[in-house]
């Protein structure tokens, strides 16, 4: 089948942008999901399709011999969507990084699927611009994957995810269809909003292939402030303090106590002693109003706090944050990490329940996120090895997704559901409306082959 399959795709593509049969060790066969967790899949073939009449092609093959076709961005997902779990071809969209159109004076830019997050975000840069989206790993994921996930990041509490800044997609369906949905236009409410319901769908609907983004004058001033408070309930309530206050902050960022001890030391200056949790602010806009705003924030946050540092140059702490997740996964080399929301008003009530269930499976738990969205990754810090670890590991994260859905959340904010979340969906919702899912991918994807075993338990 092997030999058969591998000289079918050449013939579509070429052999050089054909593997068949695939290594057990490609980095095909994986994503960041499987580093931390063990999830491997093992494809039949992997292709690099560098345009989209080439992906039309594949995904016809596909149907035809009804094998599953997988998308794959930059490999950084932590929820195994683009794992071939159930084998299949790996269409990874790695070449198709064209800059199709860059217009500054319309504020938008269309770029290939494959081009890299940091890419997108440098060349609005370089023309006074921004695109706010800035999920982790810039330099590894790209674009058409962040839109596929509808990736979020730390200023998506001011700016939104990446679906808001998509006003056009290509994507190629079965049986093999290119179709251009959305455009150039920022208001269009003609027939339903094909292009959002594909950004977040995960692959399991079509292959994206270039988007379309819209892009605004990038602020003149960011600035930040870092509260460090004694406990848990004070940064909590620190949180609300902030959202009271009636500054839209473009960051409000959330460092609990194990997470905020583990990064202590690379703080670009010194945690004070007795800190058990930190809060991030972030302000941006003109330079008047960004320095108002950021002084009004810390005059509120200071009649509570240990100590508020005031920073001027973001690029230190943006680091200094970015690194929590790395920092907690070297204690025991690996981490079980979930990404639940609540109402910002409840993060309390699920951290301290996060925290019992851990300690009662006799885990190391840490906590970090977004806390103005509410949204918290509830890490367990364990060595990747030892299966029993694992094993009460997702015990304790079936129990953390219970509770943030009783507390009014949802099992997932930004990291998409992929094969590692997608049997708790029915936590979150009547089978009514996991009925109406499911015919939503059957009006899409006919034959089944879209990514089959993600999304939708």
């Amino acid at each position: 089948m092997s030999a058969s399959l591998g000289a079918e795709l050449a013939a579509l593509l070429d052999s050089e942008r054909v593997l068949c049969p695939v290594p057990a060790d490609s980095p095909y066969n994986s994503d960041t999901a499987g580093a931390w967790r063990g999830l491997r899949g093992s494809a039949d073939a992997v292709v690099l399709p560098e345009r989209a009449e080439e992906v039309a092609a594949v995904i016809e093959l596909c149907v035809r011999k009804g094998l599953p076709l997988v998308p794959r961005g930059g490999g950084s997902g932590v929820s195994g969507g683009a794992c071939p779990t159930v084998g299949g071809i790996v269409c990874s969209l790695e070449r198709m990084r064209s800059v199709l159109a860059l217009e500054p004076g319309l504020w938008r830019m269309r770029v290939g699927a494959g081009l890299l997050t940091s890419e997108v975000q440098r060349l609005a840069n370089e023309n006074g611009l921004l695109f706010p989206p800035d999920p982790g790993a810039a330099e590894q994921s790209q674009i058409g994957g962040n839109v596929a996930t509808d990736a979020g990041g730390p200023h998506a509490f001011k700016y939104g995810s990446t679906r808001n800044w998509v006003t056009g997609l290509e994507v190629v369906i079965p049986p093999g269809q290119v179709l251009q949905l959305g455009g150039d236009n920022r208001k269009d409410v003609a027939g339903y909003a094909l292009h959002h319901l594909i950004a977040g769908s995960e692959g399991t609907l079509g292959v994206i292939t270039a988007v379309t983004l819209r892009l605004i004058p990038r602020p003149e001033q960011a600035l930040s402030l870092v509260a460090f408070l004694r406990d848990r309930a004070a940064g909590c309530e620190a949180v609300l303090t902030v959202l009271g206050s009636g500054i839209l902050a473009a960051t409000i960022e959330v460092i609990d106590g194990e997470a905020l001890r583990q990064i202590a030391g690379a703080y670009p200056g010194e945690v004070p002693e007795g800190s058990g949790f930190a809060l991030l602010c972030e302000v941006d806009g003109g330079i008047e109003q960004t320095r108002c705003d950021r002084d009004e924030l810390a005059r509120a946050l200071a009649e509570d706090a240990i100590r508020v540092d005031l920073h001027d140059v973001q690029e230190p702490l943006r680091r200094w944050r970015a690194g929590v997740s790395g920092a907690v996964a070297a204690v025991y080399g690996g981490k079980v990490s979930e990404d639940v929301v609540v109402p910002p008003k409840h993060l309390k009530e699920l951290l301290d329940g996060f925290d019992e269930h851990a300690t009662a499976a006799g885990l190391q738990s840490c906590a970090w996120g977004h806390g103005g969205d509410g949204n918290i990754h509830a890490t367990v810090m364990l060595d990747p090895e030892d299966a029993t670890a694992l094993k009460a590991a997702e015990q304790v994260m079936g129990a953390l997704f219970e509770l943030a859905i009783q507390l009014g959340g949802s099992i997932s904010g930004e990291h998409g559901l992929g094969w590692v979340k997608r049997s708790a969906l029915g936590l979150q919702y009547p089978p009514q409306a996991l009925a109406l899912q499911r015919r939503v991918k059957q009006a899409f994807d006919q034959s089944g082959v879209m990514n089959p075993d993600k999304k939708l338990p």
